[in-house]
């Protein structure tokens, strides 16, 4: 029997025995098996067939073509654009600020701001003081807006009296204080943005004080407190008053609260946040005392100017001796 008849005749022994008994039936398994397995082994040669074929068309370097080749088996990279990198320039630190032209213009024509402005603004300006690169900025020159009166730097000269000195217009004025014109600008400035802001209404308390008023001030004080003045009036000759530039403010709702009121009302609150923006720095703080010397006073506004009260509040300043790097004054020297 030729090899096509004996396996068409063996196809229909095995349909007959699998219709036929469940001995059959049971040995279905194993052929099934047998069949998978030479199933299995087809497929095997299919693809190891075909992974020859695609070796080998893998080493056969392509024909030349004018479409785009679908897949790179190169070694090399893909060359990818380089973005330029942005060269950033520092400006170099000025050995000595009062070599810059501009400064020293400023400083000779008696116009503080601009020479802080000149001086690169007020973190640079006040960088250089504090670093002893700043030899023509005086800080003991009463008439500049950077000065720092405390009880180790009395007022220079010691009854210094600023001109001129006009009142705010537009703020209510208590006991009709006044202050240098810069000053008294910042603080209609301030008082104007408060209401603005529906804080309420400040008023100005007090303001340039004489060394004479002083004198009466003072000896009040010491009669009430002894020794222990000294830690909420200063002598004479040694109040940011004299100056021009310290400013005690009040709220008002109607009638106006009194100093030790302000903290907690949202006039006061919004003094502290926003004093800065008009060229004000709240003077005496909280746990200051041994720096300044003095009890904290949430209502004692000293006016800066608008530069270096920006570089006071975002460096998180508390006091000027630190902001300058001075000694603390905690008491008078003698």
């Amino acid at each position: 029997m030729s090899s096509a008849r004996r396996a068409a005749r063996g196809a229909e022994l095995l349909e007959a025995s699998e219709d036929s008994s469940p001995a059959a039936q049971h040995a279905r398994p194993r052929r099934m098996g047998r069949i998978a397995v030479a199933t299995g082994l087809a497929a095997g040669a299919v693809l190891l067939l075909g992974s020859s074929a695609l070796v080998t068309a893998l080493m056969t370097p392509p024909e030349a073509t004018d479409a785009p080749a679908a897949l790179s088996l190169t070694n090399d990279p893909p060359e990818i654009e380089q973005l330029p990198v942005p060269e950033l320039e520092q400006s170099p630190v000025v050995a000595d600020l009062c070599t810059v032209p501009e400064v020293a213009a400023a400083l000779q024509a008696g116009d503080d701001e601009g020479a802080i402005v000149a001086a690169g603004g007020g973190e640079a300006f006040r960088d250089a003081v504090a670093d002893g690169r700043a030899p023509c900025v005086n800080l003991g020159d009463s008439t500049r807006i950077w000065t720092v009166v405390n009880k180790l730097r009395p007022a220079t000269p010691i009854e210094y009296r600023p001109a001129p000195l006009v009142l705010p217009e537009g703020v209510r004025n208590i006991e009709g204080g006044a202050l240098r014109t810069d000053a008294a600008s910042a603080l209609v400035s301030l008082v104007a943005a408060a209401r603005t802001a529906g804080a309420g209404e400040l008023a100005l308390l007090s303001g340039f004080r004489s060394y004479e008023a002083q004198q009466r001030t003072y000896g009040r004080h010491f009669a009430e407190r002894g020794d222990q003045a000294d830690q909420v009036s200063a002598r004479p000759g040694y109040s940011e008053h004299q100056l021009g530039l310290g400013a005690d403010v009040v709220a008002c709702a109607g009638q106006c609260s009194s100093l030790d009121a302000l903290a907690a009302t949202p006039q006061g609150q919004w003094v502290a946040e926003h004093a800065w923006e008009h060229g004000w720095i709240v003077r005496y703080v909280e746990g200051k005392t041994g720096i300044t010397g003095y009890l904290p006073e949430p209502w004692h506004l000293r006016y800066i100017g608008p530069e270096l009260a920006k570089a006071y509040h975002d460096g998180g300043w508390t006091s000027l001796e630190e902001f300058f790097g001075l000694e603390a004054a905690p008491g008078y020297a003698n």
